[in-house]
This record gives structure tokens, sequence and C-alpha cells, in this order.
């Protein structure tokens, strides 16, 4: 009997670095294999001709001036709460909870919406509204992030619990709140008065968002890469132990970047509620929050990135919407579409991580 041990065919091993234009080659020929296989699904499903459905995708986004920027407001709001979690990502606390914390920021401008509307001028209400939805969203986020620093309690349990806990406290206001009564509903908050409602620069309801998010996303890389505590988050993230070690408060770090991160999702649920939607409901959010991980992670939390990633998921997104509609298809054959290119997308990250060689090539580079 041979007790020899069968050599694998493959060699996988980690990648020490990579050139950044290959890095998104790969990203690129993935996306090209992605079209193919959702060429020949659509033939064999559907029957439909793959270019039109193509051009169906393209002219969901870029079709008329409107759907241009009701895009780039998409875009905006996804990568707002992107770039809210990633600084918890970068320290590797696995905020999950980005969904409830915009949530909360959303009920805490609604509120000042609704009961304030008499009592102070406009331009104090939306003060108040910056303020208060940004400190509803910190609190949101501290409070998961003081347990994980004093006790070592699970973060993304904790964070998911919250967006729970900030759903129902939404769903209980929508009532307390409804309008007209009976309906469980908020309607258009101050539709007459437009009391609390974020101005509109230049003829387009979606500019001053986009201008928003654009400095956000500014102020985000700067932090990140260039301040102190940009530097003591890269360091927490690497080894608590190391951190603790140079002398970082690492309790401190967390629970600072947890609200830092609240703050910021607490910002987009401002402008959901005072400037794009106007109203109040437990699905305002959308489901941002857990797409945000997703954004996050594609760009390598870099923020920079992060603008690439989050208008190719609205963009998928939106092109799947329209396929639906155009084709009177099912929504679910557009989802899967839509998840057979992020798949594509999403494996394309295993090859950019690690290098597969054949068994040869691989004993040829051990010997050499």
């Amino acid at each position: 009997m041979n007790n020899q041990k069968r050599k694998p065919l493959f060699h996988i091993s980690r990648r020490q670095s990579m050139l950044w234009y290959r890095i998104w080659l790969i990203r690129g020929l993935a996306i090209l294999a992605a079209l193919v296989v959702c060429a020949l699904v659509s033939v064999v499903m559907t029957g439909e001709n793959p270019f039109s459905i193509y051009s169906t995708i393209f002219t969901a986004s870029f079709g008329s001036p409107r759907k241009i920027w009701v895009l780039l407001q998409n875009i905006a709001m996804l990568l707002c709460v992107s770039l809210a979690v990633t600084p918890a990502f970068r320290m590797r606390f696995w905020n999950v909870g980005g969904e409830g914390q915009a949530l909360v920021g959303c009920f805490a401008s609604a509120a000042c919406m609704i009961l304030l509307r008499d009592k102070l001028p406009n331009g104090m209400i939306i003060f108040l509204m910056f303020v208060t939805s940004m400190l509803a969203g910190a609190i949101w986020g501290a409070i998961p992030a003081f347990f994980k620093a004093k006790w070592g309690t699970n973060e993304t349990l904790f964070t998911l619990m919250m967006n729970y806990v900030a759903t129902q406290l939404v769903a209980y206001y929508c009532v307390v709140w409804e309008s007209p009564k009976g309906s469980g509903q908020i309607g258009v908050i101050n539709q007459q008065s437009q009391i609390g409602w974020l101005p509109v620069i230049g003829g387009q309801k979606y500019l001053l968002n986009i201008l928003i998010v654009a400095v956000l996303c500014l102020f985000t890389y700067y932090y990140m890469y260039f301040s102190k505590h940009g530097y003591e988050i890269a360091v927490v993230g690497e080894s608590e132990k190391t951190a603790h070690y140079v002398g970082i408060k690492v309790e401190k770090v967390i629970i600072r970047t947890m609200m830092l991160s609240g703050a910021m999702c607490g910002l987009a649920g401002l402008l959901l509620t005072g400037s794009t939607n106007h109203t109040l409901t437990t699905t305002i959010v959308d489901g941002r929050g857990f797409t945000a991980v997703m954004v996050s992670w594609l760009a390598n939390f870099n923020p920079v990135w992060m603008i690439g990633t989050s208008f190719l998921l609205v963009f998928l997104s939106r092109g799947a919407g329209e396929i639906s509609t155009n084709f009177g298809l099912n929504k679910s054959f557009a989802d899967i579409l839509t998840g057979i290119i992020l798949f594509f997308i999403i494996g394309s990250e295993f090859f950019i991580m690690y290098k597969v060689k054949f068994k040869h090539a691989a004993e040829k580079e051990v010997k050499a």
C-alpha cells in the first residue's frame, strides 16, 4: 500500500500586495464574465434579447435628466451610510446597525418638524434637526460600543438588535403622529408650510444632499488617513494589545469611533426625512444600512473607492427594477441578474487577496 500523501492539485497562498490597476483589471474582468453569464441566463429563461436587457439597465439610470438626478441622490444616500460604518469597520468593530442608527436620525428630524413647527422659526428648527438627528445616531452607536468596551459583548448581535428596537420605536410614533387619523402612517410632514424642509439649491431638489455627502466623503478620508484619531483606529483594528502597549486607550477609541459612525448615520437620516421624503416610516432607510456593509468591504474601507462601489450597486438596483417594468418579468428575474453580477464581483476579491497556482508551478516556485 502506498502511504505517500497525495499532493493537492492547486496551491493557494495569500498575496502580500497587488498594484492598484491589476486589482481593478480583475474586477473589470469579473464584471464582463458576469455580463456574459447574465446574457446566457436571459436567453435560456426568458428568450429576451440580452442586449435589450442591458440597454434597459443603462437607460434606467441615464435615460433622462431626472433619472440622472435620482441616480446621484440614491448614490449619495448609500454612500453616506457606507462612510458612516467605515471607521468602525476599520477598527474591526463590525457595526451592522447602520440601518437603526439612520432610522433614529429620521425619527429625531421628524420629531423636530412635528413638535416644534408652531414654536420656533424655520431656521432654528432646521438647526435643531441637524443637532438632534446626529446626537440620536451617536447615542444609538454608543450603546453597543459601551458594552463592547466594558464587557466584550458581541457587537454584531448587539447592533443588529438595536435595528429592531429603532424600527419598533418608529412604528409606535407613526401611530402617535398618524395623519390622517386611523391610517397608522405619517403623511408628508408640513406639506403646506414646508417647515423643517431643507432648502432647494439651484432648482435641484437633491443637489444639497449630494454636496453634503461629498464634503462628508472628503472629511472621512482625511479623518481616517491623516488624523491622530484615524491612526488610533487603524492600530486598534490591527491589534488591541499593540494599541494598549503604545498607550492608546482602546475603550475610549471604540466608544468615540462608534459615536462618530452613529452621528454620520443620523445625518443620513436627516437628509432622508428633511430633504428627500419629508416623512417618517419604518422602511425609509430602505436597507441601506445593510447594503453599506458590502459597499465598505468591496472598497477596502477606502472612502474614495466607495463612490465607485456605491454607483455600481445603485446602478444595478435601478436597472433591475426597470427590467421588471419594461419586459413584464417577475421581479425575481431582475434580482437573479443582480445576484449573478454581485457574486462575480465578490468572488473576484478572492483572486485579489490570494494567488492560485497549479501544483507543478508552485513546486518550481518553492525550489527557486
